[in-house]
């Protein structure tokens, strides 16, 4: 079955307009759900929508308002908000063309679309879009109205498509600099330093594929669940026995070894020219990589 589209739009860079739909990146359905029951009945909980005067409600007995004085609703139809919406709030409008890492990937909300072009007009302008911002390597930043709300979104290609993904306002995310104070006035010694970019080196990924990671809390929910209606007894995993290391050198060394075993030796890392950094260097480091929105 084909996926269907989340809503439609005009996405717009100047004067040039491209009727695009919108398909929601992440998939639905597929999790185990677990329900809330009545511990002592285990009968199901319902979750009901009540008025003191009427008791429970139909979804189509049910509108929206806003209380302007106590007690007192002014009531505000879909109909009413949609009269509300200008041209501008059906279009996807670009704002402007960014780096691909100008927006630190902690702004993504956790929303993301796919976007296609909607009709034979949208084709060829949604190509040449598409192209151009391969080519030149940027991604672009835009605001469109959401679900009833303006979001700041960022369009970038994924593969033959054009990506949005929602993002946070600047205002929604706690600054890294803000935690800054948890962080000791740690000394590094330069082996210390050495030993830890060498375990980086030798664990490093040249073939990666977010594919082969499987869901294994879910895996392991759907045996439990399992087990349980066939009547099985569930019997607590034994984890490995991990080796108890307190010294943080030995734990180095010995993470090293393991890590070259693994994937082959690895070169050395250099000598660091320096062996201690405060916090408010650490601080300032990790600003000047970050970027903001």
């Amino acid at each position: 079955m084909a996926p269907r589209s989340s809503w439609k739009a005009f996405l717009k860079l100047s004067l040039v307009s491209v009727p695009v739909r919108g398909f929601a990146a992440s998939k639905s359905g597929g999790d185990v759900r677990l329900n809330q029951l009545h511990k002592d009945c285990n009968t199901r909980v319902k979750y009901q929508k009540i008025c003191p005067e009427h008791g429970e409600l139909a979804s189509g007995q049910i509108v929206k308002g806003y209380e302007h004085s106590k007690g007192e609703y002014v009531i505000i139809d879909d109909d009413e908000l949609e009269k509300l919406r200008t041209e501008n709030d059906h279009s996807i409008s670009i704002e402007g063309f960014i780096p691909p890492d100008a927006v630190d990937p902690v702004y993504h909300a956790g929303r993301t679309y796919y976007l296609v072009p909607d009709g034979a007009p949208g084709q060829k302008p949604y190509a040449l879009l598409h192209r151009g911002m391969r080519e030149n390597r940027v991604h672009a930043l835009a605001q469109v109205v959401i679900g009833g709300r303006e979001q700041i979104v960022l369009l970038r290609p994924i593969g033959d498509l054009l990506g949005l993904t929602v993002l946070y306002h600047h205002a929604k995310v706690q600054s890294a600099e803000s935690l800054g104070d948890e962080l000791g006035d740690v000394e590094v010694t330069d082996e210390e330093l050495t030993l830890a970019n060498t375990l980086i080196v030798a664990s490093r990924m040249e073939q990666f594929d977010l594919s082969s990671y499987e869901d294994r809390y879910h895996t392991r929910l759907a045996e439990l669940i399992r087990m349980k209606v066939d009547g099985q007894e569930v019997v607590h995993a034994e984890d490995a026995e991990e080796p108890k290391i307190i010294n943080l050198m030995d734990a180095l060394k010995k993470s090293v070894a393991e890590a070259q075993k693994a994937g082959g030796a690895a070169e050395p890392a250099a000598e660091p020219s320096s062996r201690k950094m405060a916090p408010s260097a650490r601080t300032r480091r990790a600003g000047t990589r970050k970027k903001a929105v």
